[in-house]
């Protein structure tokens, strides 16, 4: 995993939030941003705040676990 707290090259990423997110509060939401070789996630409350990164293949692994598969 890598941990990223400055804004820094994350800017130029295209986030991007869940289509599950709550409509009647749109912010409180994780919101990823993909890149060939990482996958950036953050708070959408706190978008300039503390991010982290991680590989596709444990960001698949993250997706399928937590979907209960």
């Amino acid at each position: 995993m890598i941990r990223k707290t400055s804004v820094g090259e994350g800017t130029a990423l295209k986030w991007l939030k869940s289509s599950y997110s709550d409509s009647s509060s749109g912010n409180d939401c994780v919101e990823v941003a993909t890149t060939p070789s990482t996958v950036h996630v953050r708070d959408s409350k706190n978008a300039q705040g503390p991010r982290f990164a991680v590989t596709p293949d444990a960001w698949g692994h993250f997706v399928t676990y937590a979907a209960g598969s």
